[in-house]
């Protein structure tokens, strides 16, 4: 609008005093401002006041005399003296007819035919036609901008277009809205205003007039305006009217603007408000301008980017014109940039220049007040170049340049500015296009990785630019591109599209000319490691470019030792863990086990000495004091962190044994004393309360203990720490008074050895233990372990031990490994401790069934067997570990020697791999089967135990009704079924077969194979009610019974037999049905083809079985019947051909068959058939068929009489 350009607008001196009435500012107006005004203070003088206060009288008196020194106050009192109500019918009427006419410029009721020009009509008119005339175009006007559908149009109108009455045409306007508002609703007539020429000065008047409707104007305006500003003229008009608007109420503008982004409309109004802005207090650090433009590109409201980016890339395209909105902002933008940067430099440099001089000619330093300025105008220039698309001209270029090369002073917002810097040289490597320009960004680079150890120890910052620099030198030389973008992108805030092919020149600058991968490397060794690292701890930090080193192998390429980086750096770590740790060891580990390159297999790293561990774990549970010898006590991240490097270095090493043999190399793995010293167990049970902290270091670490330390994962130790560390075990240590007595291990050790008479010392003593947590229990685990044997001795309470059994089983959960040992050394027999015998951990893992070599009076102490057993079934799992992984430490090494060897020596054959297999799992199968022998063997009752009725038939009676085997009359039988063993049921044997069970029980459900070669081997008849009755899973056995009878030898098809019926009476299952039959079909068979002598000696133990069969299966009566006459006949015969038959056996065998029922007396009383009566030297000294013929008749009348009782 140059068109206004000599029109005087109101001042925002004079609006605020019409927006306050301040009549004190409105007399010391000027005549020209205060001629602006007039409309509304004549209206103001004249109309009847709503404020009736004495004041306003006072003030209404000075407006009054102010208004009369002005000549043009008559013309506008004449206009208020017309009958506004005609002339508003009148207008309505008008709309009317036009609306009919379909806008036609025809008949006007408001104004007759013109003779002349609007202009000479206006100047003739008394001041109702000026009305009617003014009004008649207004509306003519505002109907067109209602029918144009949003399309701009400049309305050349003679009235709005003459100088010499733009004031009265002014007055008239602002007279007639002021009126007639609900004709003229002002933000119609002011969007009718921008269509017509001076229309901005007529809107600033006409809204000064009527200040309170500055808002509404504004919002109108913009609502209605168009997307992009600077497209269209009408844009252009309407930006300039909302500016000129905002230059007369400045204080409104930032609110304008807010409109303007709320809207998404005339983005150039915001700018251009923006550079109009005059802040009453200057702020040094961020101009107003780029805190703007970057609230807009940056914000987090995509849709408000996408419009001002659209702002920016459709300014680019026009022509540059000083005029636009876009250059004035980009021009501002520069000369800020210009003002901030150091003295005037050139990008020429001198071939004499020295690259290290950072105080040189051309090379003065950022002031420390501009730094913070500079790093935002960059990132503002990073947004408008990588979101907005813009292209800079040379001269921004330039200067851009000059300030991303510049030295700022070392503090933190330094070490950001460098920073943005480098990132903003990769995102747009464009702007450095000359040599000289590239020469200059070299020696900025360098000067970076020379100052980089000054700026972070002066900065005192963690993540400074050096370890962005070596990040991205490492990812230029893996040629990961993708990961600098991500790089750059994360360090600006910002997404950018920057494609890959852009960093190539960069990639050659650093890979060629600064970072070679040698100095990438010597120079990562020497960057200090980050104290305390922790998550909370961002950016960039060298742990991220020691990773990435060690992925790419440039530390074993170059030779360079990396192992004593990471440890201090595992040493320097605190929770909650950095993400960065777990990767950076695992990659660790991986070039420690595998080479470079084949070319050059010793090209590995160094692993961490067993020392290094020591001096980590020397203040952990149970390693003694942390403050002993002036250690450094290590945090309880690191030494999680060097549990998990071992133990995931001994898996892989294990995983990686066939590729190591194949490069003839063998590193040598952590020993088995310096992992005896490390409390695994412990350091878990810490990290399972700190899981939240330790990320998934903790689900890692139980990965690797359940492969490696299976003896550290039982079930039953997970059940039993939530016994200990449960609520009700916090709740009794809260409970417990911090003044209470604490007992030393002497005093602990003392009590034990004046047992039995310091019983109650020692309860009191053990007591109180119970009430500590298993890790502050660990100081006495020696005392309690040491003196356990002396809990054997006679009149100990049993107390004693059911507290020792709880605090040993608390011991359990954080020192497992060390307890194992100590106990198991106590435990030994007397004569053994006089040689004075120490077993170590690594001699029980060889060979488990040490344990079970302890003191005999174990066996009969069930607190006691019940520790021992523990240890035995952690031992065993402990053994087939170590088994497997010796067996894939030397495998494939023994192999590959073997496979060089036959090479050297054709001829000789070449060992199967599956040998070593087999013999691994037959040692296993042995030593868990010798295991199950021996608790078997120790549930037997003594001769003592014999001799005080103890037997092992009547623990269990009550699983079989007669006993079986006995051939003695039914009368004993019967009077034997209701006495009890001297004691009872409660005694020492049975709760130890008890316990013994329970473990049988686990280790066949774990490997059923066991209980199948247990029962191969066989065992004792006399155990087989108590294994039957106290190991549930013992029904597997029915899977290979009918293979057990399928054996050649005798003694395992009688131990089938005698079991079969066990399970039988235990289990009456389809199953077991089936079995039994074919156990009738087997013992038949053999019937046939075994001698006189083997015929004595399957059938004498095995007949009593049948009696089970019958009972459990009633329908096998009719089999078992028929097999016992065959083999009475068949022994009959035998006794025939030598002697006369002396009894009628064979006679009395077919009426049992043919009529047992007849066999017993009714009511229960004596047999009919009665077997003549013969002791047991008779029996014994008969003639093995004779005794087998009485052992036939015995299982029949036992069969008819268990049938009876159980009708």
């Amino acid at each position: 609008m140059a068109d206004n350009a000599g029109l005087q607008f109101v001042s925002s001196y004079a609006f605020e005093a019409m927006q306050k009435v301040d009549v004190v500012r409105l007399a010391a107006l000027s005549d020209p401002e205060l001629r602006l005004l007039l409309p509304c203070l004549v209206r103001m003088a004249l109309c009847a006041p709503a404020d009736q206060s004495q004041s306003w009288a006072q003030d209404k008196k000075l407006i009054l005399r102010l208004l009369s020194g002005v000549e043009a106050v008559n013309s506008i009192v004449a206009l208020l003296s017309v009958d506004f109500h005609a002339l508003e019918q009148d207008a309505r009427k008008e709309q009317q007819l036009r609306h009919k006419a379909g806008g036609s410029n025809g008949e006007s009721i408001l104004v007759s035919q013109l003779q002349h020009g609007l202009t000479l009509e206006f100047e003739h008119s008394d001041p109702l036609r000026r009305l009617r005339l003014t009004l008649s175009e207004l509306l003519a006007i505002m109907n067109k901008v209602t029918d144009s559908n949003g399309e701009f149009f400049l309305k050349s109108s003679e009235l709005f277009e003459s100088p010499v009455y733009l004031e009265e045409v002014a007055d008239v306007l602002c007279i007639l809205q002021a009126e007639l508002p609900s004709l003229l609703p002002i933000v119609d007539v002011a969007e009718a205003l921008l269509h017509v020429r001076n229309g901005d000065w007529f809107m600033c008047l006409l809204v000064a007039n009527v200040p309170d409707s500055f808002s509404e104007v504004c919002r109108g305006l913009i609502k209605n305006g168009e997307r992009q500003d600077e497209e269209s003229v009408g844009g252009r008009r309407r930006t300039e009217a909302l500016r000129q608007l905002c230059q007369m109420n400045p204080s409104q503008a930032l609110n304008i603007r807010a409109m303007v982004v709320e809207e998404c409309h005339l983005p150039g109004l915001g700018v251009a408000l923006t550079l109009d802005y005059k802040p009453d207090t200057a702020d040094e650090a961020v101009s107003p301008l780029v805190s703007y433009v970057s609230g807009l590109l940056l914000g987090t409201n995509s849709k408000v980017r996408t419009w001002f980016s659209m702002f920016i890339r459709n300014g680019q395209q026009r022509k540059r014109e000083s005029s636009s909105v876009l250059w004035q902002m980009r021009r501002q933008l520069l000369l800020e940039l210009v003002a901030i940067l150091p003295r005037s430099r050139s990008t020429h440099v001198p071939n004499d220049a020295n690259v290290e001089d950072g105080g040189g000619s051309g090379y003065s330093g950022l002031r420390e007040e501009h730094v913070v300025k500079a790093s935002a105008l960059l990132r503002l220039y990073c947004a408008l170049m990588g979101i907005a698309g813009l292209r800079p001209t040379d001269e921004e270029a330039e200067q851009l340049l000059q300030l991303m090369t510049s030295r700022p002073p070392a503090t933190p917002a330094g070490v950001r500015f460098v920073s943005l810097s480098f990132c903003k040289l990769l995102a747009f490597p464009t702007l450095v296009s000359t040599p000289e320009q590239e020469q200059l960004m070299v020696m900025w680079l360098s000067w970076m990785i020379k100052e980089e150890e000054y700026f972070e120890s002066a900065a005192g910052v963690s993540a400074s630019f050096g370890e962005m620099l070596l990040l991205v030198a490492m990812y230029f030389h893996s040629n990961q591109l993708s990961s600098i973008i991500e790089l750059v992108c994360s360090t600006l805030g910002m997404k950018i599209a920057i494609k890959p092919s852009s960093l190539s020149k960069m990639k050659t600058i650093f890979t060629q000319e600064i970072f070679t991968e040698q100095v990438v490397t010597a120079h990562a060794v020497r960057v200090a490691v980050t104290n305390s690292l922790s998550a909370n701890i961002t950016g960039f930090l060298p742990i991220h470019c020691i990773y990435q080193l060690l992925r790419s192998r440039a530390f074993t390429k170059h030779k360079v030792s990396i192992k004593d980086w990471i440890y201090r750096q595992l040493c320097e770590t605190t929770t909650p863990i950095h993400t960065q740790l777990i990767p950076l060891i695992d990659a660790y580990i991986n070039s420690i086990l595998t080479p470079a390159s084949k070319a050059n297999p010793e090209a590995t790293n160094q692993p961490i000495t067993e020392q290094e561990i020591l001096n980590v774990f020397q203040s952990s549970a149970g390693q003694g004091d942390g403050s002993r010898g002036g250690r450094q006590r290590y945090s309880i991240t690191t030494q999680l962190l060097i549990l998990y490097y071992i133990l995931s270095f001994e898996e892989n090493l294990l995983a990686s044994t066939k590729q190591l043999a194949l490069m003839q190399r063998k590193p040598k793995s952590y020993s088995a004393a310096l992992m005896d010293q490390i409390p695994i167990k412990y350091l878990v049970t810490q990290a399972q309360g700190l899981q939240q902290e330790l990320g998934g270091l903790h689900s890692a670490l139980l990965r690797l203990l359940a492969t490696n330390y299976p003896h550290l994962c039982l079930v039953e130790d997970w059940v039993c720490e939530e016994e200990v560390t449960g609520t009700l075990p916090l709740l009794r240590r809260m409970m417990l008074p911090s003044n209470t007595c604490r007992y030393t291990q002497n005093q602990l050790h003392q009590a034990f050895q004046k047992l039995p008479s310091s019983s109650p010392r020692l309860m009191r003593i053990l007591e109180h233990l119970t009430l500590l947590s298993p890790g502050d229990l660990i100081p006495y685990a020696e005392a309690l372990t040491a003196s356990t044997a002396l809990l054997l001795e006679p009149g100990v309470p049993r107390r004693l031990l059911q507290t020792l059994n709880k605090l040993w089983m608390g011991l359990n959960t954080v020192m497992p490994r060390r307890l194992w040992v100590m106990t198991v050394n106590a435990l030994q027999p007397s004569a053994k401790l006089l040689r004075q015998q120490t077993y170590t951990q690594n001699d029980l893992m060889v060979d488990p069934l040490i344990v079970l070599r302890c003191d005999q009076r174990v066996y009969r102490c069930p607190p006691l067997m019940d520790i021992v057993l523990h240890m035995l079934n952690g031992y065993l799992l402990a053994s087939k570990a170590y088994l497997q992984c010796h067996l894939k430490e030397t495998a494939d090494f023994d192999r590959q020697n073997q496979i060089i060897s036959n090479v050297a020596a054709p001829g000789q054959p070449d060992t199967p791999e599956v040998t070593r297999e087999e013999l691994k799992n037959a040692l296993l199968a042995a030593q868990d089967s010798a295991a199950v022998q021996i608790l078997l063997e120790i549930c037997l009752p003594t001769s003592e135990e014999q001799v005080l009725g103890a037997a092992t038939d009547s623990l269990l009676r009550t699983n079989r009704g007669p006993k079986q085997g006995s051939r003695l009359p039914m009368t004993s039988r019967g009077s034997m079924d209701d006495t009890e063993p001297e004691g009872g049921l409660l005694s020492d044997l049975r709760e130890v077969q008890c316990l013994i069970c329970c473990l049988l029980h686990q280790m066949f459900i774990a490997d059923p194979n066991i209980a199948k070669l247990v029962h191969f081997q066989g065992y004792p008849q006399a155990l087989l009610p108590l294994t039957v009755a106290g190991i549930p899973s013992i029904h597997i056995c029915l899977d290979f019974i009918p293979e057990l009878l399928a054996q050649p030898q005798l003694e395992k098809q009688i131990f089938a037999i005698q079991l079969l019926s066990y399970l039988c009476t235990q289990y009456a299952l389809p199953k077991s049905l089936s079995v039994a039959r074919l156990a009738i079909s087997v013992m038949g068979t053999l019937l046939t083809v075994l001698n006189r002598a083997k015929r004595f000696s399957f059938f004498m133990p095995t007949l009593p079985c049948l009696v089970a069969f019958c009972q459990a299966f009633p329908p096998l009566y009719d089999d078992v019947a028929a097999l016992l006459v065959q083999v009475g006949q068949v022994c009959a015969s035998d006794v025939a051909t030598k002697v006369r038959d002396i009894d009628p056996f064979i006679a009395r065998l077919q009426s049992l068959r043919e009529k047992p029922q007849e066999a017993a007396a009714p009511g229960g009383g004596s047999s009919k058939l009665t077997l003549p009566q013969k002791t047991a030297e008779e029996l014994g000294g008969a003639d093995p068929d004779v005794q087998l013929c009485y052992c036939v008749e015995a299982t029949f009348m036992d069969i008819i009489s268990s049938t009876l009782h159980g009708l």
